[in-house]
């Protein structure tokens, strides 16, 4: 049963303080829906139903003193219940009081209503409680709820938030979820990850712990827009002063933009403010090498190798960790000071780093420095030796190398089988580049049926590329499948009707077939588009 509004108790009245209307937008700015909530703790902490965030962009609440704050970010969600915490970015909110002792079936309590001028409420009729999870309690209630009252508190005679007011979708009843069940709602370093919360365009709040808050901003930089990766660094910054991954993040995104200057002083910023000033250096170092590389020296002249080699070392000589060592052999080989770029790669291979990507470096080195081949191939196979066994995904790039290096080398049936042992760890997410690479190395030893497989594959992969019609057509011929090569060169003249060889394949292809007419006409165009070798074959 239920009693008409009426004013009541100043404790019920005190909780009324604590409600606010939530209105949400859509990305172009239109209202999504509105709804009510309360506040759980004077720092801006809330209350109120998920659906109303699923598909919006921002959010705003007005309190019960007619204050409009934004919605800052969100805790988590409970799709079941509809329930989410979220954040405002109010400083002095009014926080309802949660009841911890449950009403029981048969318990007066009061639906409040929002109102910035003077609360009102109605008097209903507990008619059955649930329990549910740890000692939380889910409510049903006779009688009808005014308007405008969804997501309203529930609260009992001393004023105490027992729950927020849901129509159920299935029946007329009203119920209500204990509103406690909130405290579990807390963000990990994945939340930004969860399919939950990419419903809504309102960021995931940034997890109190460190680690947790690094693995968001890690994972924000892969999955979020620049802004919303912006403001979670800005946060991390705030929240953490004294740690190098906010100013080398934010550094980074200045990096991206070419404002070199700015990045500068927020590594300088950084090596005054943070604990661990190695860590810093090699940052520094990082971010000056990545711009040497692929920008230059043109753009901001004092970021260049000798800068990133100068950061690496003062590093090291802080804390002389293996890794800071590794990031200066890579420095020295970009400054193609090969020879010392080498000493340091097998020095680290025999003291701290004995892995595959220093010896794979060294073999680069041994390379450049013009190096017997099987100098070369050696360390290929001590890179390929130290992977972890069985071989897994992660050892592909020094077995595809190792295959490369063989294929160099003329030992064709040795890189064959690393270019199958690279396919069965890639498990066939391959490029037509590698299936174009192992077809070369296939027709060399005349493997002719997995060649054509292969170039098959190119086909499949890039079927714009017309050099790997053209090769299967040449293929065909050689092998004498002249249906095949016909009709795989007529398709390559349709993708590129000036492409010379494949005319010139059609026109031999259609000879063998006793297609004269059809032969020199071929041959003609492949003669008009400037190969030589037609006219010769025009003669014959």
């Amino acid at each position: 049963m239920s009693t008409a509004m009426s004013a009541q108790s100043a404790f019920v009245e005190n909780a009324a303080k604590s409600i606010f209307t939530l209105t949400t937008f859509k990305p172009d700015g239109s209202i999504l829906a509105s709804s009510h909530g309360i506040f759980i703790s004077n720092n801006g902490e809330a209350v109120a139903d998920w659906k109303s965030f699923i598909g919006a962009k921002t959010a705003v609440v007005v309190d019960a003193e007619g204050r409009s704050m934004n919605v800052e970010s969100i805790y988590g969600a409970n799709e079941l219940y509809d329930l989410c915490k979220f954040k405002v970015n109010g400083t002095k909110t009014h926080a309802a009081t949660l009841a911890t002792t449950p009403s029981a079936a048969g318990s007066k309590v009061f639906l409040m209503g929002y109102s910035i001028k003077k609360p009102q409420s109605r008097l209903m009729t507990v008619s059955g409680v649930e329990k549910f999870g740890d000692n939380l309690n889910y409510y049903n209630f006779d009688g009808t709820t005014p308007d405008n009252t969804n997501n309203c508190p529930f609260v009992n005679a001393h004023g105490e938030v027992i729950g927020l007011m849901q129509i159920s979708t299935t029946t007329t009843k009203v119920h209500a979820t204990d509103v406690r069940i909130v405290s579990n709602l807390t963000t990990s370093g994945l939340s930004v990850s969860q399919p939950l919360m990419k419903q809504t365009g309102i960021r995931v709040a940034l997890p109190n712990s460190q680690q947790d808050a690094l693995l968001t901003l890690i994972l924000s930089g892969e999955q979020c827009d620049s802004t919303t990766h912006a403001t979670y660094i800005d946060e991390f910054m705030q929240r953490f002063p004294t740690a190098t991954e906010g100013y080398s993040n934010k550094a980074q995104l200045e990096v991206r933009a070419a404002n070199y200057a700015k990045a500068d002083n927020i590594m300088n910023e950084a090596l005054k403010k943070c604990t661990n000033k190695a860590e810093v250096h090699s940052d520094y170092s990082k971010l000056v090498f990545d711009k040497a590389v692929y920008r230059g020296d043109s753009i901001y002249p004092s970021w260049n190798l000798d800068k990133a080699l100068s950061e690496a070392e003062q590093a090291y000589a802080i804390n002389a960790l293996p890794a800071y060592r590794h990031q200066q052999a890579q420095i020295y080989f970009s400054k193609t000071d090969y020879q010392k770029a080498y000493d340091m790669f097998i020095d680290l291979s025999k003291n701290g780093m004995h892995n595959s990507e220093v010896f794979y470096e060294a073999a680069q080195c041994k390379a450049q420095l013009k190096a017997d081949a099987k100098e070369v191939l050696t360390l290929l196979d001590s890179a390929v030796a130290v992977c972890q066994k069985p071989l897994n995904q992660s050892a592909a790039p020094y077995v595809l190398a190792r295959g490369y290096q063989l294929d160099n080398m003329g030992k064709y049936r040795e890189a064959l089988k690393d270019y199958f042992l690279y396919d069965t760890l890639m498990l066939g997410r391959v490029n037509d580049n590698f299936y174009y690479t192992r077809y070369k190395c296939e027709t060399k030893i005349k493997q002719y049926q997995q060649a054509l497989e292969d170039i098959a594959r190119c086909i499949i992969v890039n079927p714009r590329e017309v050099t790997y019609y053209a090769e299967m057509a040449s293929l065909d011929l050689r092998v004498k499948r002249y249906d095949q090569a016909i009709e795989v060169a007529q398709r390559c003249t349709q993708l590129e009707p000036t492409y010379a060889d494949a005319w010139l394949i059609l026109g031999l292809a259609q000879r063998e077939k006793g297609l004269k007419a059809e032969s020199r006409a071929s041959l003609e165009k492949a003669k008009e588009l400037g190969d030589k070798r037609a006219e010769e074959f025009l003669k014959k």
